[in-house]
């Protein structure tokens, strides 16, 4: 594995699983976050039914498409066309995410403390600006308020965050 403090270079995201998406990412059966981040910036809104229309063949190219911004703009007309063939109707066409919060490095978004917090997690906001987008992405997806942050917790730990204080009183565990 990677040092987490190290940024890896934008080129190596584009088709990256995690560790914490392997119990579902050997088949595609769930979108995986590098399939995700390039969909909100190629502006498509993609359901899980939708999702579960396409190809095995067809999911493996949406993850080993690059996100270049042509690459980006081809796969969103090619999924839009697409799925206007499918059962559950077509995607949506929404605004590309542009300065999105998981495109910024200089502040940890309030959802992300508080979804840590939520854990007895703490995240020291400077290493938020040493995490790669496609990581910074895959934090603000799990901390959305309302999800259950069942992969928060092994997202933090893979990137490298659990190695400061916790919330948590003297009597319970802490992961770190």
């Amino acid at each position: 594995m990677s040092d987490p403090f190290i940024p890896l270079s934008q080129e190596t995201i584009h088709n990256r699983l995690f560790e914490f998406e392997a119990d579902f990412s050997g088949d595609l059966r769930c979108l995986p976050m590098a399939v995700r981040r390039k969909l909100d910036l190629a502006g498509v809104k993609l359901k899980l039914v939708h999702w579960h229309g396409l190809s095995a063949r067809e999911r493996q190219s949406l993850l080993q498409c690059k996100d270049d911004v042509q690459s980006l703009k081809e796969m969103g007309d090619w999924l839009l066309r697409r799925s206007l063939n499918l059962p559950e109707g077509p995607a949506k066409a929404l605004e590309p995410a542009r300065s999105c919060a998981w495109q910024q490095t200089g502040t940890l978004p309030v959802e992300v403390a508080l979804s840590c917090a939520q854990l007895g997690l703490l995240i020291e906001p400077q290493r938020w600006a040493y995490l790669d987008e496609l990581q910074r992405f895959a934090l603000i997806k799990l901390s959305h308020p309302g999800h259950e942050h069942r992969n928060l917790a092994r997202a933090l730990g893979e990137f490298g965050l659990l190695g400061g204080s916790s919330t948590k009183g003297a009597g319970e565990s802490q992961l770190s």
